[in-house]
């Protein structure tokens, strides 16, 4: 595959968009960008700040001073680092987790980093996940993804992931978590999670990351050669 595309990968919470993206970059040998984490960093720095709930809105006099950008280990693997800090664990965390819906929906949040993945993105070869990429972040990218799967499955995979972590919630936790982050990011007045209409939706409630992978791969080489 010679001729380097853009892709954006959009999709609820825990309905496996990172790791396609993650998958598909590897074997594309593109850009991963997980635009999710730009949002968790922002989050992590409000609540280090003591800036939540319905205070979250005071993040804005603080945008100048907080700094995002990505690093890429010698296995492969890229982390977000904030100021300097990487704090790629830490934003996977469940205080953050819960925060970042409300600290996502705030304009002036999503302007500084929307303008921040474009500038990431500008040169093509890359693969953004997230929950605007298609419809606000790359609205001319050459190919759209729209992941989404069962909120059980999703709520089982969430589950496994934060036990593995050694963190302490339960099921009903996970689900409660998961239904409230759809509500908020789909109804939010600035970027609502949408599926644009070029976008191709694959639900992988019954894939295993093996399938999904297979099948997205098949449509980016189609999608290339209609563009050749």
């Amino acid at each position: 595959m010679t001729n380097k595309i853009t892709i954006a990968v959009d999709g609820h919470s825990s309905c496996g968009k990172s790791t396609l993206a993650k998958d598909l970059a590897r074997k594309l040998n593109y850009s991963y960008i997980d635009s999710g984490a730009m949002y968790r960093a922002v989050t992590l720095y409000a609540l280090r700040k003591e800036i939540s709930g319905v205070n979250a809105h005071h993040i804005k006099q603080h945008l100048d001073n907080i700094n995002i950008h990505f690093e890429t280990n010698e296995q492969g693997l890229s982390a977000v680092y904030l100021n300097n800090e990487n704090v790629e664990s830490e934003i996977r965390m469940k205080h953050v987790a819960e925060s970042v819906s409300r600290i996502a929906e705030i304009k002036e949040v999503r302007e500084k980093l929307v303008m921040e993945q474009r500038k990431l993105g500008k040169s093509g070869g890359i693969v953004m996940d997230g929950r605007d990429i298609g419809s606000v972040v790359f609205p001319n990218a050459e190919l759209k993804f729209f992941i989404t799967a069962d909120i059980d499955v999703r709520t089982e995979r969430r589950f496994s992931e934060m036990k593995e972590k050694g963190l302490s919630i339960s099921k009903k936790e996970v689900e409660s978590n998961l239904t409230q982050r759809d509500k908020i990011d789909s109804s939010r007045k600035e970027s609502p999670l949408i599926k644009v209409k070029e976008a191709i939706e694959i639900n992988n409630s019954n894939l295993s990351k093996e399938e999904q992978l297979e099948l997205a791969l098949k449509i980016v080489q189609e999608t290339i050669d209609k563009l050749s």
